[in-house]
């Protein structure tokens, strides 16, 4: 077998492998929800998480991968319905004599699972109260078109690329993205009843399983790995072998970077180690470092999650107590607000970056997902409605919803 056809196997089986990773962040995505929700709203919560992964996959093959990797004239991309990733991706990816050869299916499934990571990120910021199908329309909607316009702007060659914005594994494009999505969301849905009292005091509302959320995290910090690494796309000779296993270290290290500043911040700021900003903490260093895990060395990968994880806990503070939006697990602060701090910190270990560039492309990718998002949510409000109502709340929205709870206290078995 030859050099070439040796390579071909491996990137594609590297890049399968990385895939599977990622789409395994969508069962973090959902325990960590799961456990950060009252256990009246469990079965929703999951249904949500399965429900929207599925819906993700067959957009994005039906029309999202068309239009981010298709042609268009750098603002507006094509649209190309129908488009599987047989045609869609050449085998051979242009960019020279190195160019990385690999299966344009596993490039395919590789980017389908990133637009899947980008609408999980929606679900726990408007949990235990929104309809659980008017959800999923919107996940239509966003995993169809509205992410894949701003992705062609960055990785399918489009005028952000052109204007040097730099964004390595999509702290933007996929996290930013997300939490602007959400915030639109929450800003029409509201907050939980009871969650803020008449004279605007804050009332904590605990989640059922803390060891689930636990879990979750843990599940998506190991999938970040191939998050981050497979977007090095090959690994198949030593430059980049070396810088695949650079980039997995300098994630793993913001991880434990964000993880520990969080409960050292936490600790000084609330006299207690809270076990939920240690969580938020981690996942904040790395969406912190997604944007540029391959320039720093490993300490600086440290402090740069560790940023992030201080960054975290006062967005999830001053956004509650602050400005009343209410996000059950902090999303909007981890994804929104932390992947404006990594996209921004590109620029102290890039020498290509700018800092005009990284803010055009930061005020681009929010006011473009915001703006839609929220047109899309007032549109479904009017249709359909998108909160479900007092009493389901008060019951919770498993039985409203789903039919089903997912911690039955008492089942009655006939005799």
């Amino acid at each position: 077998m030859e050099i070439a056809e040796l390579s071909y196997a491996l990137d594609t089986f590297y890049f399968l492998v990385m895939g599977a990773l990622v789409m395994w962040m969508a069962a973090g995505f959902t325990m960590l929800e799961a456990g950060l929700v009252r256990a009246k709203n469990t079965a929703e919560i999951l249904t949500k998480n399965v429900g929207l992964y599925s819906i993700a996959c067959i957009m994005y093959m039906l029309c999202g991968y068309g239009i981010m990797y298709g042609d268009g004239n750098g603002v507006i991309p094509g649209i190309s319905l129908l488009t599987s990733a047989d045609n869609a991706a050449a085998d051979v990816i242009a960019g020279g004599d190195d160019a990385p050869y690999y299966s344009g299916l596993s490039d395919f499934f590789f980017q389908v699972v990133f637009v899947a990571t980008a609408m999980s990120i929606v679900s726990g910021a408007v949990a235990e109260r929104m309809k659980l199908f008017s959800f999923f329309a919107f996940a239509v909607i966003l995993t169809g078109f509205i992410y894949p316009i701003q992705g062609y702007w960055k990785w399918g060659g489009g005028w952000l690329d052109a204007a040097g914005f730099l964004d390595f594994a999509g702290s933007g494009v996929v996290h930013m993205c997300g939490g602007a999505a959400a915030l639109a969301g929450v800003l029409l849905l509201g907050a939980r009843k009871g969650k803020y009292g008449p004279l605007g005091e804050v009332r904590a509302i605990p989640g059922a399983n803390l060891p689930l959320s636990a879990l979750g995290t843990l599940i998506l910090w190991l999938g970040w790995f191939g998050f981050n690494g497979g977007s090095e796309l090959m690994i198949s000779n030593v430059d980049e072998a070396n810088a695949v296993s650079l980039v997995i270290v300098n994630t793993n290290m913001a991880a434990a970077g964000g993880l520990v500043a969080a409960l050292m911040t936490a600790r000084l700021w609330f006299g207690k180690a809270d076990l939920t900003m240690a969580l938020n903490g981690a996942l904040a260093g790395l969406v912190a470092i997604t944007a540029e895990p391959l320039t720093p060395a490993p300490l600086t990968a440290t402090i740069i999650g560790a940023i992030g994880g201080a960054i975290v806990v006062a967005s999830i503070v001053m956004l509650d107590r602050k400005f009343k939006i209410d996000d059950p697990v902090g999303a909007i602060s981890v994804h929104g607000v932390v992947g404006i701090w990594g996209l921004i910190a590109v620029c102290f270990t890039n020498p290509d970056s700018s800092i005009g560039a990284q803010l055009l492309g930061i005020v681009a990718i929010f006011v473009w997902v915001f703006v839609t998002s929220l047109g899309v949510w007032y549109a479904l409000s009017k249709l359909m409605g998108i909160r479900v109502s007092e009493e389901e709340e008060y019951e919770g929205v498993d039985i409203g919803e789903c039919g089903v709870e997912a911690y039955p206290e008492f089942v009655e078995v006939p005799e």
